[in-house]
Parts: structure tokens; C-alpha cells; sequence
């Protein structure tokens, strides 16, 4: 299997790019190929597809698209192809907060997913992929572990954090008092007060 391409855009196409890894060419399918520049140096991780009459390999720009990815391909009805369409008009990061706020009307405005399909993945996915998202976006946001461990000080427990957490990762420009005082503010908004 292909984990990952590191190579050279050579080639934008309608729905792929064609890059250029020591002199072979990897047609990789994207969600956004109109976002890659000719000659600019990447670093794909992808999903390598092996069928009886095709190899395909899908590229993600980050570990938590192909996480998605992978995932959704476990749901039922849903294809690689339909996937990359859900891909090009929202987020992976996008796609995991309708999951988790079970916002099927969100779902059901993305290219190729129907009532049944949305529903199917808010059913199969939801909780599944929150973990992943929040590790990696942590790791990247040292603001939100200071919050969450004043926010636990004062007697809140982690599962009770979960819902603000995925909001609160977004702002990477708070300061913790900032963050800290926002927290405090959904939360009370969440229990209705």
C-alpha cells in the first residue's frame, strides 16, 4: 500500500493532480485540485484503492481528512468518489462537527448524500471520530489544555467538556483567560442558564 506521495505537482486535472515522485508520475485524486499549484513541492498522506480492474490512490493534505476519509468509506452506500465531493465543498474538520452535532441537513447539502445517507452517517460515526480530531487539533493548541484544566479545577468533568472543545480549538488567538471566559459562557448557554 501507498502511504503517503512527497513529490512535485506536475499535472492539475478536473478532479486529480498528477505529481511527480522521482521521475514517476502519481495521478492522486483530491477534493480541492484547483488549490494545487504546478511545480509547488508536496506532501500528500493517501488512500491507496485496490479493485479488480482499477488502482486508485485518493490525497489528503492532513492525517485527520484521511482519517475521515477511511471512515466514511464504512458506511454504507457511501464511495471513495462521493466522499472527495463531500470533501471539496466542506472540511474534514467541518464534516466531524456535523457528525457530532448530528446536523443531517449540513450533510444532506453536500454533493451525493441523500436523507438516508446523512442519517446513516451521524448513526454509524458519531463519537468515532471526535477523539482522533481532538487529539490532533491539541496537540496544536496548548491554549485549550491550560482551559480545559482550569475548567476541571473548578469541578467540571472531561465528558462535560467535550461539546465546547471542538469549538474552543478553533480560535487559536485567545489567550486563556479569553478562552477560559468563552468556555464558561457555552457551557452555561448549554445548560439553559
Amino acid at each position: 500500500m501507498i502511504a503517503f506521495l512527497d513529490g512535485i505537482v506536475k499535472l492539475i486535472r478536473k478532479n486529480s493532480i498528477v505529481l511527480d515522485v522521482h521521475g514517476v508520475g502519481y495521478e492522486v485524486y483530491v477534493a480541492t485540485p484547483h488549490t494545487f499549484v504546478k511545480e509547488d513541492a508536496i506532501f500528500l498522506y493517501t488512500y491507496h484503492q485496490i479493485r479488480e480492474e482499477s488502482q486508485l490512490l485518493f490525497g489528503f493534505k492532513n492525517e485527520l481528512d484521511l482519517q475521515i476519509f477511511e471512515r466514511l468509506l464504512n458506511v454504507k452506500g457511501i464511495g471513495p468518489k462521493t466522499i472527495m465531493n463531500m470533501m471539496s465543498k466542506k472540511t474534514g474538520d467541518e464534516i466531524v462537527q456535523a457528525i457530532e452535532t448530528q446536523d443531517v441537513k449540513l450533510l444532506k447539502s453536500l454533493p451525493g448524500i441523500g436523507p438516508k445517507s446523512a442519517s446513516q452517517i451521524v448513526l454509524d460515526l458519531k463519537g468515532q471520530l471526535v477523539a482522533y480530531r481532538t487529539q490532533v487539533q491539541e496537540d496544536k493548541h496548548p491554549i485549550w489544555q491550560q482551559t480545559e484544566e482550569a475548567l476541571i479545577a473548578l469541578g467540571y468533568k472531561s465528558a462535560q467538556l467535550s461539546s465546547i472543545k471542538c469549538e474552543m480549538i478553533k480560535h487559536n488567538d485567545w489567550s486563556v483567560d479569553e478562552m477560559l471566559r468563552r468556555s464558561l459562557m457555552m457551557i452555561a448557554q448549554e445548560k439553559g442558564i
